[in-house]
């Protein structure tokens, strides 16, 4: 648990049912910071939520997880826990929300219609009007 024999510190936290006492690497804005593997198993991050279907629910974060990538030039990365028995299901789409998601992606600002493809989301407008531009620019610009 502490292979390099880091100074830690003891610490409870306490995830929404019951306190956990654990070891800390210290303290960073008020929550007790963990490395790597070192988190107490109800602490999870937001990524780890979502692969078990579960969103934060609005809570605070109760801890950081602190840890460096192997490559030299990498920073710190810190990512919040959050305690799995507050975390609530995540949200499923209304039925048609989906539907009209993709209907804005096709439809282009310029001329209105729906494409039978995603528009571009750095102009987005349809080829058609994106040539026809670009074209009115050379034409300008010559």
């Amino acid at each position: 648990m502490n292979p390099r024999n880091r100074r830690q510190q003891i610490t409870r936290v306490f995830d929404g049912t019951t306190h956990h006492v654990c070891l800390c690497r210290g303290y960073r804005d008020g929550l007790p910071v963990f490395g790597w593997g070192e988190a107490p198993s109800t602490l999870l991050t937001k990524s780890q939520l979502r692969e078990i279907d579960m969103r934060p629910n609005g809570q605070d974060p109760k801890g950081l997880l602190v840890f460096r990538h192997h490559r030299p030039y990498a920073r710190e990365t810190v990512a919040e826990l959050f305690s799995v028995e507050l975390a609530a299901p995540k949200r499923a789409a209304a039925p048609g929300q989906m539907d009209h998601a993709m209907e804005a992606r096709r439809t282009c600002v310029d001329c209105g219609v729906i494409q039978d493809y995603c528009v571009p989301t750095s102009t987005r407008q349809c080829w058609t009007c994106f040539d026809s531009e670009q074209a009115d620019r050379m034409g300008v610009a010559a």
